[in-house]
């Protein structure tokens, strides 16, 4: 029983949209971090309303989580490496 239980711990539940801060865990990065890379556009995330007011903040797909874990970071918009 203790070893599902601890199984059911480690799995990560999978969502459709992450958070910044959810993104920032998963990749052991802080969260400024993950937001400078959506500004950037190092990584393809979307502004969606968050409830605090006129703000929103950036989420991230599971299909583009996976991208960067596997792949990683966009280059920079304008840069070339030739």
């Amino acid at each position: 029983m203790e070893l599902a239980v601890a199984r059911l711990v480690q799995q990560r539940t999978v969502k459709d949209w992450y958070t910044t801060a959810e993104v920032a865990t998963l990749l052991g990065k802080a969260e400024f971090t993950v937001r400078e890379w959506c500004r950037n556009r190092r990584v393809n995330a979307e502004k969606r309303e968050c409830g605090r007011g006129r703000s929103r903040e950036w989420v991230v797909s599971d299909h583009e989580l996976k991208r960067i874990q596997n792949e990683g970071l966009l280059p920079l918009p304008g840069f070339s490496k030739y």
